[in-house]
């Protein structure tokens, strides 16, 4: 089983999940402070809310926060990764990381217009939102961003293929890309 997955940054998330059990008639998977998300069977969504005035903005500005594929095991993720690369995208993986309250491995990319898509599976529930966790990358300019720190490319990183740009991870491990922000090293 796989599914799309929507996350949306909203003002008020009780405002939020009260309207989105309406529209689904499902209750939230699961609650946290400023989070809820939505295991939704018809259609397969994985709706996540996420709570951030600041980000939201007036009307729908603001309301996409990433958008995702929920798979069911850590090798279709592999499997992603491998035919994402193989398609000349750029990858960042994460590997055990703990983001929206649960442990999951990742690959993420971006659309030519900067939204971020990632595959993931779940691998346990998480006490916390976001908990750190070394994500290393390969830049084009011969440099590594680990956890959003630039700093030397390191040989191993470089020969197992990591990716050709620079990365920085947001409050909710969301991933942007940088190089338009600040040059690396």
């Amino acid at each position: 089983m796989s599914r799309v997955q929507l996350a949306l940054n909203v003002r008020d998330v009780d405002a939020a999940v009260d309207f989105y059990r309406k529209l689904f008639g499902v209750e939230p998977a699961k609650r946290r402070p400023g989070y809820a998300n939505f295991a939704i069977a018809v259609p397969p969504l994985k709706l996540v809310l996420i709570e951030d005035p600041d980000a939201r903005g007036a009307g729908v500005a603001g309301a996409l926060n990433h958008l995702g594929v929920e798979v069911e095991t850590s090798a279709e993720v592999g499997a992603a990764t491998q035919r994402l690369t193989g398609q000349g995208l750029a990858t960042l993986t994460q590997d055990a990381t703990s983001c929206c309250y649960a442990v999951q491995d990742k690959v993420w990319v971006h659309d030519p217009d900067g939204a971020p898509w990632e595959v993931y599976t779940v691998l346990a529930d998480a006490p916390h939102a976001l908990t750190t966790t070394t994500t290393t990358t390969t830049t084009g300019s011969g440099c590594t961003t680990v956890d959003g720190l630039c700093v030397p490319v390191d040989a191993t990183a470089a020969t197992a293929g990591a990716v050709a740009r620079e990365v920085e991870l947001t409050t909710h491990g969301v991933p942007v890309d940088a190089s338009a922000v600040r040059s690396c090293c």
